[in-house]
C-alpha cells in the first residue's frame, strides 16, 4: 500500500473528498431537521445511500462529532447530538456573552456594502415563506454580521452552539409563529441600526438582548425537550 492510497485502496485525494460530500450532506440532514435529535445513525444505510465505503462516513461521522451535531458512543454507534432543556439553557447563557463580543469586534470592519446586505436580509426574513427559509437567513443574517471578528477560536464556537441548538430553534420558532416573530424582526432592524451606525457597543447590547429573550421563551417550553432517554452529546465514562 503507497502513502498515496486510503485503506480502502482509493486515493487519499478522492476518499477525502469522498468525507467531505458525505459531512456536507450529512450535515444538512441533521440541521434540516430529517433526521432528529436522538435518532441513531446506521453507517451501513449512510454508505448506501451516498454510494461510498464506510471509511468516509466514518470520517463524516467523527468531523461531525467535533461539531456538536453527532454523538459516538462504544458498542452503540452514531447518534444525531440532542440537548436537554438545562443544557440548551446553559449554551443560550454563554452564547448571550460571546456573540456581542464578536459583533462588537467585527462592527468596525464591515464594509457599507457588507451592512446594505445585513439590511436586506433583515428584510428578506420577514418575507420569509416558510420556517426552513427564516432559519438559513437568520443564521446567515448573524453569522454575517461576525465575519470580520478576526476571532477564529470564538467563531468556531459560535458556529457549534448554532450547530447544536438548530432543531429547538426551529420548533421554537414554530411555536411563536408569524404573529409573534414581529419583535424578532424589530430586534433585527435594531441591530442593523446600531451596525450602521458603527455603533459597536449598541449593537452587542441589543444582540445580548435578542438571545436573552429567547433564553427566557425556551425556558418556558420544557415541551420542546423530549424526556424519552437518549443518547446524549457527551460520551458515557468508563
Amino acid at each position: 500500500m503507497n502513502d498515496l492510497s486510503d485503506f480502502d485502496g482509493a486515493p487519499a485525494s478522492e476518499s477525502a473528498l469522498s468525507t467531505q460530500r458525505v459531512t456536507d450532506e450529512l450535515r444538512a440532514l441533521i440541521l434540516s431537521g430529517e433526521l432528529a435529535p436522538g435518532s441513531r445513525i446506521g453507517q451501513e444505510e449512510l454508505a448506501t445511500r451516498f454510494a461510498v465505503s464506510r471509511i468516509p462516513v466514518r470520517g463524516a461521522l467523527a468531523r461531525l462529532e467535533s461539531d456538536g451535531l453527532v454523538v459516538l458512543k462504544p458498542s452503540s454507534g452514531a447518534w444525531v447530538a440532542r440537548l436537554d432543556l438545562k443544557e440548551c439553557l446553559e449554551v443560550y447563557r454563554i452564547r448571550e456573552r460571546i456573540e456581542p463580543l464578536a459583533l462588537e469586534e467585527s462592527v468596525p470592519r464591515l464594509s457599507d456594502a457588507e451592512i446594505v446586505a445585513l439590511a436586506a436580509l433583515a428584510e428578506d426574513m420577514v418575507d420569509s415563506p416558510d420556517t426552513e427559509t427564516f432559519l438559513r437567513l437568520d443564521r446567515q443574517f448573524h453569522l454575517a454580521s461576525y465575519r470580520h471578528a478576526d476571532m477564529h477560536q470564538l467563531l468556531q464556537m459560535i458556529e457549534r452552539f448554532w450547530n447544536t441548538t438548530q432543531h429547538y430553534r426551529r420548533a421554537f420558532t414554530k411555536l411563536l409563529g408569524r404573529e409573534r416573530n414581529w419583535i424578532i424582526h424589530a430586534e433585527h432592524r435594531l441591530i442593523v441600526d446600531a451596525i450602521r451606525r458603527r455603533d459597536a457597543r449598541g449593537a452587542g447590547n441589543l444582540l445580548m438582548e435578542h438571545i436573552r429573550r429567547t433564553r427566557l421563551e425556551l425556558a418556558q417550553h420544557e415541551d420542546l425537550f423530549p424526556t424519552t432517554e437518549t443518547p446524549r452529546r457527551r460520551r458515557a465514562r468508563k
